[in-house]
C-alpha cells in the first residue's frame, strides 16, 4: 500500500487523469467485464459509496509500515528502524517474522467494529488476510506463518481465525466482505527462494529458468485463494495487492533491464519488472465458481481482472467514467502507528462527497492496534460521519455523477435513473452557518421543480438565473440547521 508512484487513469474516450497507483507502470484503460452477474454486483457497488479498509498483521505491534521494512528497496518506507540490529538485514529480517511468536491482540473485538462501520454508513468491507510479508490472518493449510499456527501465541483464542471472525461480525451488520490478498509473498520459499538473496519487491529468481518453482508458487496462491473463496462464506470482493505480480512481454522485461542497470550505476536499486504471471484469468474464473458474481481488483494491472480502479491516498481531480474507488488513510498509516492523528468530521465528510461527486467510492483504512481494538479516535470520528450521514444519505447512496460535479463549494450528485439532483454545499473552514440566498451554478431545476434541504420539513423558495438557480434558506433554517458540517439540498427534478 505504500507504493507512492503515479499511473495515468485513461477515460474511455481518450482523456487523461492523474492518479497515484499501486505500480510502477501505467494503467493506460480500462476493460469493462463481460459476465452479467459481474456487471450487475458492480452496479450495486457503485450503489454502495462508502466502504472500510483495514490493515493488520503482527507487524502492528512494532507500529511500522506494513511488510515493507523487509524488502530491500531505496524507498524511504522500506527504512529498518526497528529490532536489535536494523543495520543488519538478515537479523532484522528474522526479527520480524518472529513477530508472529508475540502477536496475541487479545483485545480483538470484530462486533464492536461492524457495529461502528455500520452506523457510520459504511457498506462493505476489505480486510487484509494477507500483507506482502506473507504472515496469514485465517487458518490456512498452506502455511504455518499465519495467525492460527500453534507457535502464534493468539491461536488458542476461540477468535484466532481473524478472518472469519470480521467476516462473519460485518455481515451480521448487513456489509459486504472483501478479501484482500497480496499475491507476493514474501515469506513463500517458492517467491523469495532461500537459496537466493532477495533483490527488491519481485521473485528473487527468473520464473522462466525456474518453471517447476515458479509454478508451486501458482499453486500456492491459487490454493489459499480458493481456501478463502470456499470456505468463508460469501465473499464479494476479491481485493488483490502487489500489481507487480502480472504477466510481462518479453518487452517489458527488457525496458526494466535497462532501467535498472542505470539504478546500479547510479548506486540505486530500486525494482524491476519481471514476468510473474500466475495465471489470473484461470484463478477468477475458479473463484466466480465458488462466489457467482465476485468483483476482482487485480490492482494496477490493465485487463479484465481490474473490475474497478483504486487512486490510492488521493482524489481524482475530475469525474472518472468507469468505476473506481479511493483507498484513504483516516489517521495514522495504513498499519497502526502510537498515538494516531484521525481526520476531522469535516475533512473526511467534505473528502467523502468529493469523492462521490466524481462519481467514486471511499474506502476509509482504519487500523487495529497490537492489541486487537481500534484507537478511540476511530470511533468518534465514524459516529460523527455516521451522524452526517444519517441526515444526508440520499445525497450519497445509489447515486452517479452530474455534470459539472463541482462548481465553487458545491459538490452534484443524481439519483441513479432519476432526474433527482443534489446540490450539497460545503462550508470553509470554520463556517458552522449556511447563507440566507445560496447561487449555485451548473444545474437548473426544472419549472415546478420543488427544492428542499436534507433533514428539514418545507419546501425553499428558488429562482432560476443565467447560470443555475438561487435558493433561498429562511431564518429559522439557518438558525436550526439539520446536521453540522455540509448540507445538502435536494431538486426534483432536473431540466
Amino acid at each position: 500500500m505504500r507504493i507512492r508512484n503515479f499511473f495515468l487513469l485513461l477515460c474511455m474516450l481518450a482523456l487523461l487523469h492523474p492518479a497515484k497507483a499501486q505500480l510502477e507502470h501505467e494503467v493506460t484503460g480500462y476493460v469493462w467485464p463481460t459476465d452479467p452477474l459481474v456487471l450487475e454486483k458492480l452496479e450495486e457497488w457503485q450503489d454502495l459509496k462508502f466502504g472500510l479498509l483495514m490493515h493488520w498483521g503482527a507487524y502492528s505491534q512494532w507500529g511500522i509500515v506494513e511488510s515493507w521494512s523487509i524488502c530491500p528497496e531505496d524507498y524511504g518506507w522500506c527504512e529498518r528502524r526497528k529490532g536489535s540490529n536494523p543495520q543488519d538485514y538478515f537479523t532484522y529480517k528474522k526479527e520480524y517474522e518472529n513477530l508472529k511468536l508475540t502477536f496475541n491482540p487479545v483485545g480483538f473485538e470484530p462486533e464492536r467494529w461492524a457495529e461502528a462501520a455500520q452506523k457510520a454508513g459504511m457498506k462493505y468491507v476489505v480486510f487484509t488476510t494477507k500483507h506482502h510479508d506473507g504472515f496469514s490472518m485465517w487458518d490456512t493449510q498452506y502455511t504455518n506463518y499465519k495467525i492460527t499456527d500453534k507457535d502464534c501465541p493468539f491461536s488458542v483464542n476461540p477468535k484466532a481465525d481473524v478472518t472469519r471472525a470480521i467476516f462473519d461480525a460485518f455481515r451480521e451488520k448487513g456489509l459486504w466482505a472483501g478479501a484482500y490478498f497480496s499475491k507476493p509473498d514474501w515469506n513463500s520459499p517458492y517467491y523469495w527462494d532461500p537459496y537466493f538473496p532477495p533483490l527488491d519487491r519481485n521473485v528473487n529468481y527468473d520464473p522462466e529458468l525456474y518453471p517447476e518453482k515458479w509454478e508451486k508458487f501458482v499453486e500456492f496462491t491459487h490454493n489459499q485463494i480458493m481456501e478463502l473463496m470456499t470456505d468463508y462464506g460469501k465473499v464479494d470482493i476479491l481485493w488483490l495487492d502487489g500489481g507487480w505480480v502480472s504477466k510481462k512481454s518479453s518487452e517489458e522485461a527488457m525496458a526494466s533491464y535497462a532501467r535498472r542497470t542505470e539504478g546500479i550505476e547510479s548506486g540505486f536499486l530500486k525494482n524491476r519488472t519481471v514476468n510473474q504471471d500466475i495465471r489470473m484469468d484461470e484463478l477468477a474464473a475458479k473463484a466466480r465458481v465458488k462466489q457467482p458474481g465476485l468483483i476482482v481488483v487485480d490492482r494496477a494491472v490493465e485487463g479484465p481482472n481490474q473490475n474497478y480502479l483504486t487512486p490510492e491516498n488521493t482524489v481524482p481531480n475530475e469525474m472518472l467514467p468507469y468505476p473506481w474507488e479511493s483507498c484513504i488513510i483516516a489517521g495514522g498509516g495504513w498499519s497502526w502507528v502510537p498515538d494516531p492523528k484521525f481526520m476531522t468530521p469535516r475533512q473526511a465528510i467534505h473528502m467523502l462527497v468529493d469523492i462521490v461527486a466524481k462519481g467514486g467510492n471511499l474506502l476509509y483504512n482504519i487500523a487495529p492496534g497490537p492489541d486487537g481494538k481500534w484507537p478511540e479516535g476511530a470511533y468518534t470520528l465514524l459516529e460523527a460521519m455516521g451522524n452526517w450521514i444519517g441526515v444526508n444519505g440520499e445525497a450519497i447512496y445509489g447515486t452517479r455523477a452530474f455534470a459539472p460535479y463541482k462548481s465553487g463549494n458545491i459538490c452534484f450528485t443524481r439519483k441513479k435513473d432519476t432526474q433527482t439532483v443534489y446540490a450539497i454545499y460545503l462550508p470553509e473552514k470554520g463556517q458552522t452557518s449556511i447563507p440566507a440566498e445560496i447561487d449555485i451554478e451548473g444545474a437548473t431545476p426544472a419549472p415546478g421543480a420543488k427544492v428542499t434541504m436534507l433533514g428539514a420539513s418545507g419546501n425553499l423558495k428558488w429562482q432560476k438565473t443565467d447560470k443555475g438557480f438561487k435558493v433561498f434558506v429562511p431564518s429559522k433554517l439557518q438558525n436550526n440547521l439539520p446536521c453540522n458540517e455540509a448540507w445538502s439540498f435536494r431538486i426534483s427534478e432536473i431540466l
